[in-house]
């Protein structure tokens, strides 16, 4: 975020606007009703939230309806792309569908078709003329070896998760340098005691897919876990993971195996006939990899499921 020259109070409340975004992608947002969510007047919320997030709030909220729209494609076969256009409140399928082609560089439809189910890969490349194109690939591993590896190096089970009340800082862009907000929100967190709670969590929440988004966009939650309210202040804010279904992978592992371990969890969810649902996957730390002789973590991947 380029927030740097920005109060946190208003870093905090542009964050608000963002969660309620996303949350109605589906419903005719006006700047007014936007900027009424973060306390601020049209101008001065368009002026702000440009500059945290390096576009317009009517860019981002083309983008999410764009990116959600490749998702819905990618993982809902089921669904045409008539159905998506109309789920996310296009004016109709051809303006939908000039929008998607812009973006991605292909036709939803071809996007779809080209997408191989569940295990596509899509790495994003620049052409000569500066537009954004698409090449999908399969996976290194293949479905099997996926399986075996989340059979040999985690426990997997689906269980219903209690609600957990977050205190958290979004952190936008890389998604290697997320350990530096974990920094700020425990500076934050230390002195009010959180810290030191009983049975201490750490949580990171993946709003975008790297899949789908660019990587200097990507989106995420650094969280702490809750066990009494607390009041916040600055950069950080309040958020609530309701009661929640989920696939669970409990796996012991080094930074460089996350992005195995959350493509075999995928796969075991889809291998098993599971469904994922509009709620985004997150990360439950249980340890801290400082204090492990190898520097592993012990993590809990979960992907809400119906």
């Amino acid at each position: 975020m380029n927030s740097s020259n920005i109060a946190k109070e208003n870093v905090a409340r542009i964050n608000k606007a963002i969660v309620f975004i996303e949350n109605n992608l589906q419903q005719k947002l006006l700047l007014e009703d936007i900027a009424q969510t973060a306390h601020f007047s049209p101008f001065h919320f368009h002026r702000l939230f440009s500059v945290v997030m390096g576009e317009t709030p009517s860019d981002f909220i083309n983008r999410k309806r764009i990116e959600k729209a490749a998702g819905l494609l990618m993982r809902r076969k089921h669904i045409s792309v008539t159905e998506i256009s109309d789920y996310l409140g296009f004016s109709s399928l051809p303006v939908f569908s000039r929008a998607f082609k812009k973006f991605y560089g292909m036709s939803p439809q071809d996007f779809k078709d080209a997408s191989p189910e569940a295990f596509s890969k899509i790495c994003k490349t620049e052409s000569k003329n500066g537009q954004t194109q698409i090449t999908f690939e399969q996976y290194i591993s293949s479905i099997q070896k996926s399986l075996n590896w989340i059979h040999m190096n985690a426990t997997t089970e689906v269980k219903v998760l209690d609600k957990m009340n977050l205190a958290y800082i979004s952190h936008v862009g890389n998604m290697n340098h997320i350990g530096n907000t974990f920094n700020q929100l425990m500076r934050w967190a230390a002195p009010k005691g959180l810290m030191a709670q009983e049975n201490l969590k750490m949580l990171t929440i993946y709003h975008d897919s790297p899949k789908i988004t660019d990587p200097n966009h990507l989106r995420m939650s650094a969280c702490i876990l809750l066990n009494y309210p607390v009041k916040v202040d600055g950069e950080v804010s309040l958020r609530t993971i309701e009661t929640t279904k989920c696939v669970v992978s409990r796996l012991e592992i080094g930074p460089a195996e996350f992005q195995q371990a959350w493509e075999s969890n995928f796969v075991w969810m889809v291998e098993h006939g599971y469904e994922r649902i509009d709620i985004d996957p997150f990360e439950i730390y249980h340890s801290n990899p400082n204090e492990h002789p190898e520097g592993k973590c012990i993590v809990d991947l979960c992907i809400p499921v119906q």
